[in-house]
């Protein structure tokens, strides 16, 4: 069941965070940058990260730091991605994640290493070393934690569950970061969650993937897909409960529904967006390829333009699916917007352009493309794009 008291990633036992002010980004200097988060024991640990194949220096680290399956704590700067900075760029990611280490007494393969930002910018990790020295960390500090992590994001995204298990109850939380360049493919995204359940690490990474696939994957804003892109999912075990055998699937469906409370509440705050919609592709020839034509269309430039002004021109929806690269009988294909069928079977519907205009004047729209072939399924969201969008990234780095 979902709770409201919004500790994030300090709702699970034995997790605490913190942040402070590094000024990592020039003429910002009181503005919360870096954040700590922190397990008063070893976790089990799994990672998801971009498949961009310019990859940032933090993603670099931490994927070392992860090869034995533990880590204990996360630092994370925003203001600066620490993306295409050459050698030096891993040598300052290394210089935050030992800062971190020496902060908590550990050691520096305990620490993963997160950042997001300006790219191509030299990361100031010096600035960044001395503020972690004065993080003080404590169960009321994933407040501040989950804002230190924001850049063009308007507000927070913090996230908890609890679910029931067979030896009893768990807790799962989490934040996250995104509102611009949101494309996962593996999300500018971050999201960290901390569970206190006891899972095997094998259990833990199987279901990962998929939910990472069905959640942060199916989520577009812009189409840009980043450097930095990281969920990091870390299980200490302080609740002393188990995950059996019985329990895998009441576990991974809460560990699902904290990442698709992250993965709506980045896209809703998509940069500029004034509207969400949700795109369902049904009958697919299968699985991938209902995922493959469900992201096309909430990427599509063209859809999103449309739906940002109220405009009926529902036939972008069924092109963008004809040109993602799943299979598309336009003879077999129905599109419906809410509950209006505009096109069916090969013929459009004669429907009433003012009725369109108000479905996609609402603030959430659900769009419905059945290909009518197979039984492939998927479910991907989108944002709207307004001319915002551009004011934001036209500015983004003064």
């Amino acid at each position: 069941m979902a709770v409201t008291d919004g500790r994030g990633v300090t709702y699970a036992h034995g997790f605490t965070a913190g942040a402070a002010s590094a000024g990592v980004k020039s003429g910002v200097p009181d503005r919360l940058d870096v954040a700590l988060i922190v397990s008063d024991r070893p976790c089990v640990a799994v990672a998801v990260f971009t498949k961009n194949q310019v990859i940032a220096a933090p993603c670099v680290v931490t994927k070392r730091h992860l090869r034995n399956g533990r880590l204990q704590a996360i630092v994370v700067n925003s203001g600066n991605a620490n993306a295409c900075t050459g050698e030096q760029g891993e040598r300052d990611a290394m210089t935050v994640g030992a800062a971190a280490a020496e902060r908590l007494g550990l050691a520096p393969v305990d620490i993963a290493v997160a950042s997001t930002g300006v790219i191509g910018v030299p990361l100031p990790a010096d600035r960044i070393a001395a503020a972690i020295a004065g993080i003080k960390v404590s169960t009321r500090g994933w407040d501040g934690a989950s804002r230190a992590i924001m850049t063009t994001d308007t507000r927070p995204k913090v996230v908890e569950r609890e679910a029931a298990l067979s030896r009893g109850t768990i807790r799962i939380g989490g934040i996250a970061k995104g509102a611009g360049m949101i494309h996962p493919n593996m999300a500018t995204l971050l999201a960290f969650v901390t569970t206190d359940a006891d899972v095997d690490r094998t259990v833990l990474r199987a279901l990962l993937t998929p939910i990472a696939d069905d959640t942060f994957n199916a989520i577009s804003v812009d189409g840009d897909t980043s450097t930095n892109d990281t969920l990091l999912v870390l299980a200490n075990g302080a609740s002393g409960v188990a995950v059996g055998a019985k329990d895998r699937r009441s576990f991974g469906d809460a560990l699902r529904a904290v990442c698709r409370d992250l993965a709506l509440a980045i896209v809703a705050d998509g940069e500029g967006a004034t509207k969400v919609f949700e795109v369902r592709v049904r009958g697919a020839a299968n699985v991938a390829e209902a995922r493959l034509a469900a992201r096309t269309v909430t990427s599509s430039n063209l859809v999103k333009t449309a739906i940002h002004g109220a405009d009926p021109n529902w036939g972008r929806i069924l092109a963008a699916a004809g040109r993602s690269g799943a299979r598309v009988d336009p003879r077999k294909a129905t599109v419906t917007i809410g509950d209006l069928a505009v096109y069916r079977a090969g013929a459009p519907k004669t429907v009433d352009a003012d009725a369109v205009r108000r479905l996609f004047a609402q603030p959430t729209i659900t769009i419905t493309v059945d290909l009518g072939l197979a039984n492939g399924n998927a479910t991907a969201w989108g944002s709207d794009l307004s001319a915002e969008y551009v004011r934001i990234n036209a500015d983004y780095t003064t």
